[in-house]
């Protein structure tokens, strides 16, 4: 009877993963569907402490279980609640990372059980006592988890500008040849005498954590979104590997979906750049200055001031605005409401253009608007956007970058060219919000920045925003 319920419990916690995954595709119902998922979840795991049995015996360690929930799960409310909204990727990257390593862990747990049964038998290999299918399980939950691991750690680094890019001569094929030694390692530990299965289980895990490293570090800046997916769909195949070792079915079902969906999201963002996955492993865009182009005389630019901004846009029929990680920085999404509002009032029609990959993750954009209770009805994805520019009278461009340079399309020797773009250079008057004239994150120069149409106002998002406003209301 209490084996029914606990398989009950898994069918519900694996219903609500996947009912809450489809919530999560409309703004509308994300947030219900996040807590319907974590309701879920709470099934599972309240299930498995009190329902679970091996062998007529139940998990008991009560003290230890509840100790570890409860500090985790203050030390995750808090962080989570501390957070800033520029800190959010490196947040998902860490968050990931624990994933990842947590799955590792189960492997190692599992591996130190059969070495223990087997490890007086000098003669022979696991390979003698453990099925094929059993180790490789448990090998590719330790190899996929450390690597998501020491990747996303590696990531957060990067993010938070703790870390940054490394890159030598020839680094690829020796990640390759690392990558060859951990899966020989993983072999021989399976196959050679069950002694020193322990020391080479270990070695595979420790050469999986130096990949990890050397498998991010060389990456871009500007392509850490993609790297952020990618890693957190290798999270989701080492939860699953956990499902398969404990025949838990809500472990497998959560697993698979954070695997499948990382891995498509991975597809859609590198469709979205117009670059393979391949290329951005090796491409190493954003990384320093081999991503930085050829330099050319782009002429002068012109700036505008607040006043002249402000009658261009409160005379307008329409603007469109396009946020970058600039606006993130300056946490300038509440004044960019503000002066959306403002707009409005005024008869202006006021629409956001969000690129793919704008900001540091997936869907960066999106989330710091709603933070800010800007409508998702007014978020342009990017082809409804560049259908709309050539009716645009001002487009103003708050901290983005590389998402609306035109040499995307028109220099064949850039870095970015052939990457899907805004096109906000076919508006009547684009104004660009920068604190200065240094490239974006991608370290590419911009060639919108000195067309005629485009105007530079420099200094803060957040306060120039606010004055802005200001200027607007004496009008």
């Amino acid at each position: 009877m209490e084996l029914s319920i606990l398989t009950l419990c898994y069918l519900v916690g694996s219903v609500t993963f996947i009912i809450g995954l489809k919530m999560l595709s409309n703004p509308s119902t994300a947030r219900n569907g996040n807590l319907l998922a974590a309701a879920g979840m709470g099934i599972a795991i309240i299930g498995t402490i009190f329902l679970y049995e091996e062998d007529g015996k139940r998990l008991g360690n009560y003290p230890w279980i509840f100790g570890g929930i409860l500090i985790g799960g203050v030390i995750g409310t808090l962080a989570a609640r501390r957070v800033k909204m520029t800190a959010m990727p490196e947040m998902v990257s860490m968050f990931n990372g624990m994933g990842g390593a947590c799955a590792a862990l189960i492997s190692a747990v599992e591996f130190d059980h059969l070495y223990k049964n087997y490890k007086g038998d000098d003669l022979f290999g696991l390979s003698e006592y453990v099925a094929a299918g059993h180790y490789l399980t448990i090998i590719a939950g330790a190899i996929i988890g450390t690597v998501s691991f020491a990747g996303s750690m590696i990531a957060w680094g990067k993010l938070s500008g703790k870390i940054k890019d490394m890159s030598f001569r020839g680094q690829h094929i020796v990640n390759l040849l690392m990558l060859a030694l951990v899966l020989v390692a993983a072999v021989m530990s399976y196959q050679y005498q069950t002694t020193y299965a322990h020391l080479l289980f270990y070695a595979t895990v420790a050469l999986s954590l130096v990949y990890g490293i050397m498998f991010v570090m060389p990456i871009g800046g500007a392509d850490m979104p993609v790297v952020i997916s990618l890693l957190n769909s290798f999270t989701g195949v080492a939860a699953a590997c956990g499902g398969f070792l404990y025949n838990n079915k809500v472990m497998l079902t959560g697993g698979i979906l954070v695997g499948a969906a990382g891995t498509l999201l991975t597809i859609l963002m590198c469709k979205a750049m117009n670059r393979s996955l391949k290329n951005v492993l090796i491409g190493s865009f954003g990384g320093g200055a081999a991503a930085s182009g050829a330099k050319k005389d782009q002429g002068a630019y012109k700036e505008i001031t607040l006043s002249d901004t402000a009658v261009v846009m409160s005379y307008a029929n329409k603007v469109m605005i396009v946020p970058g990680y600039g606006l993130a920085v300056a946490q300038a999404q509440h004044a960019c409401h503000e002066l959306e509002k403002l707009l409005e009032s005024k008869g202006v029609e006021v629409k956001y253009a969000i690129h793919p990959v704008a900001g540091r993750m997936p869907g960066h954009m999106n989330v710091l608007l709603a933070e800010a209770d800007v409508s998702y009805d007014k978020l342009l994805e990017m082809e409804h956007a560049n259908d709309e520019f050539p009716t645009t009278d001002v487009v103003l461009i708050l901290g983005a970058n590389d998402v609306v340079n035109p040499a995307a399309k028109t220099d064949p020797s850039s870095p970015i060219y052939g990457m899907p773009i805004l096109d906000v250079e076919l508006a009547k008057n684009v104004i660009v919000n920068k604190r200065s004239m240094k490239p974006g994150y991608a370290g590419i120069e911009n060639d919108l920045f000195f067309q005629p149409k485009t105007s530079m106002l420099f200094g803060d998002a957040k306060k120039v925003l606010q004055d802005l406003i200001g200027e607007i209301k004496n009008l």
